[in-house]
């Protein structure tokens, strides 16, 4: 493709024709054609609008010349160096990376790494990260011998899409991938059914662990209660029932689907972009005793201070947690409520950490009820990994060094709305004690008609001689000289969980037919 019109004079005919064709180029392969990434030079594809709008951009700031692979609007690049220049050239920085660390550019992968020959790194070597090579040399192959313009991996994945969106089912996708291949030259790398196009996909550590839950919550069927048919607390059975209330042995009631994040936290360090982005809160950021990244805030000095072996290492990982529900189906009037848990790495710079390629999927609990405070029980494989991460997790290679070392994380926060804080933290969120801060010192007024609780001494945060403390007809018609309730303790919250918890059982109970 002629990107020579780049170079050219914006009010060139050249330069005209040139635009057209790449906003033409653009609409042909975007997802969505009034959310496409603006080239200009102001935007650099960090903003989507219409292509009229691109199209004027482009005309007004000039195309970015630095974005000589068109990879975010959809253009391929099939590799055809030898592996080893393949792996010891540096990652375009326009190429966009994936949450697993490879380097992703429209259906081509990279993954750069020359690991010296020592003992350490050659059996390193040997076992996964090999696999991972391996993976990314097989998915740069071309479609087929002759192809120029598409990579095996873009084909997976595209139809891998497609099959999600319209909810194909399994030998309905392998049927369609059988036709696919039959209007391919002879040689085509496509896949001949679902298991196949899977075990391309698991390779890049994008593999999942299903898990069986009880539908009341109360456990999950591992460790101890891996071999049980029936809920030891609740005694509901494990498998569905049909129309006749016969067990449909097999077939789970409620499933957890749980996606390993230190498989995937290695596969970023393997990346050279993304484990430079990883320290770059230690090597980069700009320290003016202002906040511009979580590194300057309290928390994060705060755990620097108190472990300072973890706060040393740059490269170890500062986590956020975020879930909320949601109706997978699109229907208003489903009441159908399924929770994912996302964790977001904060070691990341600002432009990049909620970006949604680095939002990681670690858990999706299934329906059709919401987990509620049982949140806890679902959280469980989840909270296994990170007290494995906190103690350290060895044979961690980091492509940028050029060395292994132990990958320990924290867990910072948790994002969420009140209710789902409620829910994460086991907190009472609504009635007379709702609020997180001051407990049973909250002392609200209830509304007697409107069966609500109003909040009136919010005053006792202000100042000792603050002059709204005295205002008594404009709040309710009392002065307030009270102080503000003291936080708990991080001692104190925990002696209350020891007490409270273990008299809370997990689960929901059967509601009593009337």
């Amino acid at each position: 493709m002629d990107k020579s019109w780049m170079q050219a004079d914006r009010r060139s005919n050249e330069y005209r024709s040139g635009v057209e064709a790449f906003i033409e180029f653009a609409l042909v392969n975007a997802r969505d054609p009034y959310h496409i990434c603006c080239p200009c030079t102001k935007c650099e594809n960090d903003k989507d609008f219409s292509a009229q709008v691109i199209k004027t951009h482009l005309f007004l700031n000039g195309i970015n010349l630095d974005y000589d692979i068109w990879d975010e609007h959809g253009e391929v690049v099939v590799n055809s160096e030898s592996d080893s220049d393949r792996y010891s050239n540096e990652i375009d920085e326009d190429s966009e990376t994936d949450s697993s660390g490879s380097s992703i550019v429209g259906g081509h992968m990279e993954a750069k790494c020359d690991v010296q020959s020592d003992s350490d790194g050659e059996e390193y070597l040997s076992g996964e990260y090999t696999g991972f090579r391996q993976f990314v040399d097989d998915g740069n192959k071309p479609l087929y011998p002759s192809c120029t313009t598409h990579t095996r991996m873009a084909v997976i994945v595209k139809l891998y899409n497609i099959k999600t969106k319209h909810s194909m089912s399994e030998s309905a996708y392998s049927d369609v991938l059988a036709a696919f291949a039959e209007f391919l030259p002879t040689g085509n790398s496509i896949p001949d059914t679902l298991s196949e196009a899977n075990k391309v996909l698991t390779a890049l550590g994008m593999d999942y662990t299903k898990i069986d839950a009880c539908p009341n919550d109360c456990i999950l069927y591992r460790k101890d209660y891996e071999e049980e048919t029936k809920c030891p607390r609740c005694t509901k059975s494990r498998w569905k029932l049909d129309s006749n209330d016969k067990e449909r042995e097999g077939v789970p009631a409620k499933t957890l689907w749980y996606f390993p994040i230190i498989p995937r936290f290695k596969r970023m360090f393997q990346s050279p972009e993304t484990s430079k982005s990883l320290t770059w809160h230690a090597t980069t950021r700009k320290k003016d005793g202002f906040l511009h990244h979580p590194a300057d805030s309290t928390s994060w000095k705060f755990v620097d201070e108190k472990w300072p072996a973890f706060g040393d290492e740059p490269r170890n990982l500062r986590l956020a947690l975020s879930s909320d529900g949601f109706n997978p189906h699109s229907v208003q009037s489903n009441s159908y409520s399924c929770w994912p848990v996302i964790l977001v790495t904060y070691n990341l710079p600002p432009w990049l950490v909620m970006k949604r390629k680095h939002m990681m999927l670690s858990l999706l609990i299934s329906g059709p009820k919401q987990p509620g405070n049982d949140i806890d029980v679902y959280l469980e494989p989840l909270i296994d990994d990170l007290k494995l991460l906190w103690a350290g997790v060895s044979g961690v290679y980091d492509a940028v060094k050029n060395e292994i070392f132990t990958l320990r994380a924290v867990l910072f926060w948790t994002i969420n709305d009140f209710p789902a804080y409620g829910n994460l933290s086991g907190s009472i969120v609504k009635g007379y004690n709702g609020c997180l801060i001051c407990l049973d010192q909250t002392e609200p007024t209830r509304i007697k008609n409107g069966r609500k609780m109003s909040h009136n001494n919010n005053r006792r945060f202000l100042e000792k001689y603050h002059p709204y403390r005295k205002l008594k007809a404009a709040f309710n018609n009392r002065i307030e000289d009270r102080t503000a309730p003291v936080p708990l303790t991080g001692e104190e919250l925990l002696s209350r969980l020891e007490q409270e918890v273990p008299i809370l059982p997990l689960g929901k109970k059967d509601k009593t037919p009337k």
